[in-house]
C-alpha cells in the first residue's frame, strides 16, 4: 500500500505530493513537486534505519544536499511518511490527527 502526503509550503507558494512505499528495508518515495530544489531529490530509495536520527538522516542529507531552506516542510514530510510505512508511527493515529501545521500566532 502507499502512503500518500501533501504539503501545503504556503511560505514559497508551493503544494507538493509525496507518494512512498516500503519494499524490503527500503522506502521508496516520490515527489511530484514545482520546486527546483526539491525536484533534485524527488525520488529516494530511502533505507528504512537511516531514518531514525535526525543527525545520520538520509533524507535531510538530501535536503542539504539540494541547498533546501531549513524551513521547507518536505523533509519533515518525507520523514513521516517513511514512518508510516516503517510502522514507527501509526497510520491510525496519523489518520486521526489528520494533519500537523505551524502556525504563526504573533510575528
Amino acid at each position: 500500500m502507499t502512503a500518500t502526503l501533501t504539503v501545503n509550503s504556503t511560505l514559497c507558494g508551493f503544494v507538493h505530493k509525496i507518494r512512498g512505499s516500503k519494499k524490503g528495508n527500503k522506502i521508496i518515495v516520490d515527489i511530484e513537486t514545482p520546486c527546483e530544489k526539491i525536484k533534485k531529490f524527488s525520488h529516494m530509495e530511502i533505507p528504512t534505519m537511516e531514518i531514525l536520527d535526525i543527525k545520520n538522516n538520509y533524507v535531510i542529507d538530501r535536503a542539504q544536499e539540494a541547498n533546501c531552506s531549513s524551513n521547507c516542510l518536505v523533509p519533515c514530510a518525507v520523514l513521516n511518511l517513511c514512518r508510516l510505512e516503517s510502522g514507527f508511527l501509526a497510520k491510525s493515529l496519523a489518520k486521526k490527527a489528520g494533519s500537523i501545521s505551524i502556525e504563526f500566532n504573533e510575528v
